[in-house]
């Protein structure tokens, strides 16, 4: 899928209504398992990155990305700790700028627009791109409708609609089932996979186009874990997915293109069969072979 000529600013943008244990197999033979396609699609955001650098005040933590990442697409960075992966990504949604003597440069552009540039809302920007993080983290004093509804009501939404959003977000992740009768709860009564569902229908009610995921399922067991990769799959059919893990086999599982990180930079980016199997650089192949990370 194409970006289009000319993509408005996401600061003007309308907003679109939207209607067992993971396996032991390895993730070479994983990767080459044939891929369910989604039947249906809708129009997501292209996102690219050129010559993007990240800084915390004089350390350079990314270094010169170029990379893109594919509407109704699953995207998955690995690399080992402190290569940047986090870094690179929260700069997709300007979320680096708020550490304090951090920085970024370059290029980071929603199909055609720059995210960057003076003129972006950046707080649009957020809704554009949400964002999952690696521990689940629903609002304590907040009941489960709340959790969900709480970035609606910023931008305005109430009554029946707001409700009406709520149980379709919920739906979306997956949750409506097991909390449809307990609504009023609070959401940090869930288990750890019910938050971080919770936490992903809170970031799909605000309706993004991108959806960042940082090591979701890391605070998660396996049968939670495989519910996140599940969800992972459905929900690559309305939006551009990156997700940044630590996993082989979950970036086998769900990713259609993987890119490895080393040291700030990025290494390579193919589709995920070929990074498990027959990787172009040999630091890759020592990664994914688990010789190093």
């Amino acid at each position: 899928m194409s970006a289009s000529p000319a993509t408005p600013d996401p600061a003007t943008r309308p907003v679109r209504a939207r209607s067992s244990e993971p396996t032991t197999t390895s993730a070479a033979a994983i990767a080459r398992r044939p891929r369910r396609m989604p039947s249906v699609t809708t129009t997501a955001r292209r996102v690219t990155l050129a010559g993007l650098n990240a800084y915390y005040s004089d350390n350079h933590a990314v270094k010169g990305i170029d990379l893109e990442f594919a509407p109704n697409e699953v995207t998955a960075i690995i690399g080992p700790s402190g290569c940047g992966k986090s870094t690179m990504v929260r700069c997709i949604n300007r979320m680096h700028e708020e550490i304090p003597g951090a920085r970024a440069t370059g290029s980071v552009r929603l199909d055609e627009q720059d995210v960057y540039a003076p003129s972006v809302d950046v707080v649009s920007v957020r809704r554009t791109v949400g964002m999952v993080f690696q521990k689940p983290n629903p609002f304590p004093t907040m009941s489960i409708h709340d959790n969900v509804a709480a970035g609606l009501r910023l931008t305005g939404t109430r009554g029946a609609k707001l409700r009406d959003r709520v149980e379709q977000s919920l739906h979306a992740a997956g949750l409506w089932e097991e909390v449809k009768d307990r609504l009023d709860a609070p959401g940090i009564g869930l288990s750890g996979g019910q938050q971080q569902r919770l936490c992903i229908a809170r970031t799909l009610a605000v309706e993004p186009e991108v959806i960042l995921m940082d090591e979701p399922c890391s605070a998660l067991d396996p049968i939670a874990t495989l519910r996140i990769e599940e969800l992972i799959e459905e929900l690559k059919q309305r939006y551009t997915i990156v997700v940044v893990t630590h996993n082989m086999q979950q970036a086998a599982r769900v990713a259609d293109r993987t890119a490895f990180m080393l040291a700030g930079e990025l290494v390579e980016v193919d589709s995920t069969e070929k990074i498990f199997t027959t990787p172009s650089d040999s630091r890759t192949e020592e990664y994914v072979t688990g010789k190093f990370g």
